[in-house]
């Protein structure tokens, strides 16, 4: 076949694929349609596991976006997270930000199976990750969003990659930003999607200095409205308690809204990574009041943040694999 007849096939292909060429990277595309010929129920598929998932426990839908945002932030989004060690791999669920907080593996292994049942090494861990992620969003009452699709699985992980990138709920408002504009992503995104902490939970150890230690003097985050602060000490001790949860956004945890933003505007935001969003920048503060009064701009930013996130540096062509197994890579 020739280089213009092949061109052409492209196009014509492209014909039927309007966005075909939306989701461009440096070596190859992601498109909507990647699946409809060679599984075309795979969407389908993971909706209906992820549902019953979610049915059972609420949490599960942070607990799997929150997979989808670590996994994008080390090495691109190309299920690198999932990966346990093994050999010369040491995983990513050992780091810091993972440790004793990444769930929803097994869930993630349910759909895999189901995947592939109904075909066979085609679906990557990847792909099912984002379909996952704008799925659990949308059952907890969040908006939809057209997941671009084509990513392949990586060969590797990196614990490093996982300990430096991942922005931490004691970070900077400058180191966060920093960490997201790495990832080619803005102020914007990074405001929109700290919404995602509208669902989901949050361990003692993750904000326990904003109560009692914040600047290392001895004194709280003074950030932090104190009648409120007065409630999670109750279950947030000076020692011990490390494991127990406290919801990210205590009006609605269980329902994706834009609370997440009047609660920051309320001085109670959980994370020291959520109030900082409207204390140590103009740019970002003005970004909160808005998702804060426009619920339906929140969700169209969020959406198209989510698609910014998921094309970060896929592995796409000959690249990487497809893994029959999320926790492993292929023998």
């Amino acid at each position: 076949m020739s280089q213009l007849t092949s061109f052409l096939l492209v196009l014509s292909l492209c014909a039927f694929a309007p966005l075909c060429f939306s989701g461009k990277t440096k070596r190859g595309y992601l498109y909507p349609q990647f699946y409809d010929h060679s599984c075309p129920k795979a969407q389908e598929i993971v909706r209906s596991v992820l549902a019953k998932a979610v049915a059972k426990e609420a949490r599960m839908a942070a607990s799997i976006l929150r997979l989808h945002f670590h996994d994008c932030f080390v090495q691109g989004c190309d299920a690198s997270i999932l990966l346990d060690s093994s050999g010369t791999i040491v995983s990513e669920k050992r780091s810091n930000p993972n440790r004793n907080s990444a769930r929803g593996f097994e869930v993630l292994d349910e759909i895999k199976s189901a995947l592939e049942k109904e075909c066979p090494r085609t679906v990557s861990c990847a792909d099912l990750l984002a379909i996952a992620a704008k799925e659990s969003t949308v059952l907890r009452g969040g908006p939809s969003w057209e997941v671009l699709l084509g990513r392949r699985d990586s060969r590797s992980a990196s614990l490093s990659g996982s300990n430096n990138n991942i922005p931490a709920p004691n970070n900077t408002f400058q180191t966060i930003l920093t960490k997201f504009k790495r990832q080619g992503l803005d102020i914007v995104d990074l405001v929109a999607l700290s919404g995602s902490h509208t669902i989901g939970n949050a361990r003692c150890t993750s904000f326990r200095q904003r109560l009692y230690n914040q600047s290392g003097n001895g004194q709280p985050d003074y950030t932090l409205d104190q009648s409120y602060a007065a409630q999670l000490k109750t279950r947030c001790p000076k020692s011990g308690g490390d494991q127990n949860l406290f919801f990210l956004d205590y009006v609605s945890p269980t329902k994706f809204d834009n609370y997440y933003y009047k609660n920051i505007l309320a001085s109670k935001g959980l994370l020291n990574s959520d109030q900082v969003l409207l204390t140590k920048n103009e740019g970002s503060k003005e970004l909160v009041k808005e998702y804060a009064e426009n619920s339906q701009l929140f969700f169209e930013q969020f959406a198209k943040s989510m698609v910014k996130m998921g094309n970060i540096s896929p592995l796409t062509g000959s690249r990487g694999e497809i893994r029959k197994n999320c926790r492993k890579v292929n023998s």
